[in-house]
């Protein structure tokens, strides 16, 4: 079964995937293996991508051009309707740059001193609750929703702008900035160590990412239940050095989840998974930035409390 959280949810490793699955993968120097798990499979019945059977130039492709129809010097194959990386960048670009923007438009209409304080970080929480419900509502449909996606972006960008900016102006100054360099640090690691073969994205590493945030969350919402209701910094997992150890387990778990998303996309790309998917890969991938970025943020914080 595809879990349904929605930051645990990657369809690139579910069972009932419509395109992607660690138990298929392309032939060595051909096309995809046609199964009943991939339907974008060169070939696969019902595949309307497929080309036509060997030997039988007049089987009727209503993507062929006219000349492939008829047998003339087959074309490059037709890609319409296909995920491209192109369309996996553009749609990813364009929902951290609606989360940049309201971020920036909350850092500068929404001030957090003594006199604004309590008004604005009112605000960001209350956005930061209707980003997540946001979220919830994508990861239970199984098609992209453009306009979710983007809502979600948008008032998470009204949550770190505002929580950003606390933190920079009454705690640590530039963390925000070093938050940021943090993140696309990671990122940028991540995606060099994976195209170098050195993360292996298999069954035994989703199963161990799973498990480790599951049990990561699981704390944290303890330890948060319990400073709520006992007051303090609860079990003291989110302060002093036990934070900061924590903090940097955080950073880890989010680097595994790039991977993950990273192996969806490649996935994607290589079983001609529909454009609209591409949208899913953007909303992953802001996800786990978002979850980097606060990792860091909050060490950076718990850091220069310390001093």
């Amino acid at each position: 079964m595809r879990s349904r959280n929605p930051v645990f949810s990657r369809r690139g490793f579910s069972r009932d995937n419509g395109y992607a699955g660690f138990n298929a993968a392309p032939q060595a120097g051909g096309p995809a293996v046609a199964t009943q798990a991939n339907p974008y499979a060169q070939g696969a019945q019902g595949n309307p991508y497929a080309q036509p059977p060997a030997g039988n130039p007049y089987a009727q492709n209503p993507y062929a051009q006219p000349d492939q129809q008829f047998g003339a010097a087959p074309q490059a194959p037709a890609t319409t309707g296909r995920m491209t990386m192109d369309d996996v960048v553009v749609r990813t670009a364009s929902t951290l740059g609606v989360l940049v923007v309201t971020a920036a438009l909350a850092w500068a209409l929404l001030p957090v001193d003594d006199a604004n304080i309590g008004r604005s970080y009112g605000i960001g929480i209350g956005a930061a609750l209707i980003g997540m419900v946001l979220a919830l509502v994508q990861s239970f449909k199984r098609k992209p929703t453009p306009a979710l996606i983007l809502s979600y972006a948008a008032f998470e960008g009204v949550f770190l702008g505002v929580v950003s900016s606390v933190v920079d102006n009454r705690i640590a100054d530039g963390a925000a900035m070093q938050a940021v360099i943090g993140t696309m640090a990671v990122f940028a690691g991540v995606l060099v160590a994976y195209k170098a073969g050195w993360i292996r994205v298999n069954r035994r590493f989703y199963g161990f990412v799973m498990a480790a945030a599951l049990g990561f969350v699981l704390l944290m919402m303890v330890n948060l239940l319990f400073a709520v209701f006992g007051g303090g910094d609860g079990l003291g997992f989110r302060s002093g050095a036990l934070g900061v150890v924590f903090g940097v387990i955080g950073v880890i778990l989010g680097a595994c989840f790039l991977a993950l998303d990273f192996k969806q996309v490649e996935d994607g790309l290589a079983y001609g998974a529909p454009r609209e998917e591409a949208w899913f890969a953007a909303f992953g991938l802001t996800l786990t930035l978002v979850w980097i970025y606060l990792e860091f943020l909050r060490l950076i914080a718990i850091l220069n409390s310390n001093d």
